[in-house]
């Protein structure tokens, strides 16, 4: 079982910061990529960053210059910092790992529980 479990969300006005976290666990092998999504009321998910396994990093249009995704290999952690929020920005943050399970060759996509993110003054 791989579980990946996402924390840091909350209320902030516009302009503020928030720092989500996920954190893997279970019987995982290899992380390779990872992903934070969110998805907005009556909208799709859309891909908001991703970070590989060497740590290459790419980012939505929209958060460039004003997200950074990292991890932490040994910590089977990633993490979202979010500066200069803005209210469309209010949504459900989704975590994304592509994970090789212990004892497996293949690789398999998981998502976590997601956390809410509200920009509002």
């Amino acid at each position: 079982q791989v579980q990946l479990v996402e924390s840091g969300g909350g209320l902030v006005q516009p302009g503020g910061s928030l720092r989500l976290s996920c954190a893997a666990s279970g019987s995982i092998f290899r992380i390779n990529a990872m992903r934070w999504y969110r998805q907005a009321p009556g909208k799709q998910r859309e891909l908001v960053a991703g970070i590989t396994s060497g740590g290459s990093t790419n980012y939505a249009d929209s958060v460039k210059g004003r997200f950074t995704i990292s991890r932490d290999n040994a910590e089977k952690m990633v993490y979202l910092q979010m500066n200069s929020l803005k209210p469309e920005e209010t949504a459900v943050y989704y975590c994304n790992a592509d994970v090789v399970p212990a004892g497996s060759l293949s690789e398999y996509r998981y998502w976590g529980q997601g956390t809410q993110v509200t920009v509002s003054s």
